[in-house]
């Protein structure tokens, strides 16, 4: 079983995986990464994971994408990269228990609400982990704002319905990583604003792949510390 620990510039490319055999280049802390980890774990689909110093690049990864990030696939010698690009080709190849809506509208629906996220509350969360301090106020202004469209999207107990979804699944990354914004710039997503979603919070915590998938918000705090460092654990918790 490869080692959980990220590799680094420098370091040998693993043997590709056997044939019909799945892996993933990862990294532990990374929220697209997680939305296939999310993906991978609710269909049950057995498959290695190489995780990846996303300081220290080996060569021989920039080589299988050229985007340079993660999530990555590989299978039988053909690479897919981009975590929502990944996700449906999972759908596609291991059909079982699909999880991307086949309906067109709701497909449709589901892209909208990401991309409501992606133009309404991704920017202004990034901004709050990242940005100076002085601005700290009028961006946890406008993520709150923002994310009053995730909460009215929000009309079941899942995003994809009576269950989770390729929605929830995409979207549950950085609701686990809230504890963030908390520590770093005060901003709370609490009960009596967003009842919807701290509920929708409560019902994914309890989600067996949700379990498989997640770190404890006191483990996300100490990455976190790492992380706005410059120097970022990817490895915090292993054993040397």
């Amino acid at each position: 079983m490869p080692s959980e620990k990220a590799m680094k510039t420098g370091s040998a490319c693993p043997p590709p995986p056997g044939p019909g055999k799945l892996r993933l280049y990862s990294m532990r802390f990374c929220p697209y990464a997680e939305r296939t980890r999310l993906f991978l774990a609710a269909k049950g689909i057995e498959h290695e994971t190489i995780n990846i110093h996303l300081r220290e690049k080996p060569e021989w990864f920039l080589e299988k994408t050229p985007v340079g990030q993660v999530p990555v696939l590989e299978k039988d010698g053909k690479i897919v990269y981009e975590s929502l690009v990944c996700n449906e080709y999972l759908d596609g190849i291991y059909p079982d228990k699909c999880i991307t809506p086949r309906d067109p509208l709701e497909k449709a629906r589901q892209s909208m609400v990401l991309a409501l996220w992606d133009a309404k509350v991704a920017g202004f969360y990034n901004k709050l982990v990242f940005g100076k301090e002085d601005e700290r106020p009028a961006v946890a202004k406008q993520f709150v704002d923002g994310l009053q469209y995730i909460e009215n999207a929000l009309t079941q107990p899942f995003f994809s319905g009576d269950k989770a979804g390729a929605l929830d699944y995409n979207l549950w990354p950085w609701f686990e990583r809230f504890s963030m914004l908390k520590n770093c710039a005060g901003v709370e997503v609490s009960a009596d604003k967003f009842p919807k979603l701290t509920a929708w919070m409560e019902r994914m915590l309890e989600l067996p792949e949700v379990k498989a998938c997640s770190f404890s918000p006191e483990v996300h705090d100490q990455y976190g510390k790492t992380l706005l460092s410059g120097k970022s654990d990817y490895d915090l918790g292993l054993e040397e």
